[in-house]
């Protein structure tokens, strides 16, 4: 059986390759290899808020599968991203239930999103490393283009943010994460990080 390399997420980019979409970056564990996987914008935004510790007053999708494994006492081991076939990534989740062990096929997306929520690692083969994965320039530091790219699609908005305090800001995050708009709350957070780390600088 092909060795597992254990994965972590790096960030999340806007995809140079695919418009609307964006490229989950994955670093393996003690390694200088990158392996990035395009995702849909919903998909995307699932897992950027758990990356950015967000709240949402109500759970999505992802959010009601963790609660369902936690009620009836459902254990996600891990995650495997077992194969590359016709431009997709396959992947699947690993349950366990009762001391039996379920296989379940799943969209990457989709695994990695459930993954975050219930704190489960995230494993690939050497195979689809050796063929699909790239070494980073160490030099080069990743940047979560999530938001960037939708100040980019949303310029006038993002021009606002600069005339206002970091109070106001901090209250249109609430207000953005009440109303479940969370392009606009990643946005949000990602420009308070921004005025903290000045400010500590």
């Amino acid at each position: 059986m092909d060795s597992k390399i254990k994965l972590s997420i790096l960030g999340i980019s806007f995809s140079q390759v695919q418009a609307g979409a964006y490229a989950l970056i994955f670093a393996e564990e003690n390694g200088i290899r990158r392996l990035p996987i395009v995702i849909g914008t919903p998909e995307a935004q699932s897992i950027a808020i758990i990356m950015e510790n967000l709240t949402p007053p109500r759970p999505l999708a992802h959010d009601l599968i963790a609660n369902m494994f936690t009620a009836l006492d459902i254990i996600l081991k891990e995650v495997l991203i077992y194969k590359f076939e016709d431009g997709a990534f396959f992947s699947e989740l690993v349950l366990m239930q009762n001391d039996k062990e379920y296989r379940i096929d799943s969209r990457t997306s989709d695994a990695v999103a459930i993954a975050l929520r219930t704190g489960s690692p995230i494993f690939t083969t050497e195979d689809i490393m050796k063929n699909m994965a790239i070494v980073f320039d160490e030099k080069e530091v990743l940047t979560n283009d999530f938001q960037n790219a939708e100040n980019i699609e949303d310029s006038d908005d993002t021009e606002s943010t600069h005339d206002v305090s970091i109070e106001v800001l901090k209250d249109r995050l609430k207000e953005a994460v009440e109303e479940e708009n969370y392009e606009q709350a990643t946005k949000l957070r990602d420009e308070i990080k921004r005025r903290e780390n000045e400010k500590g600088n």
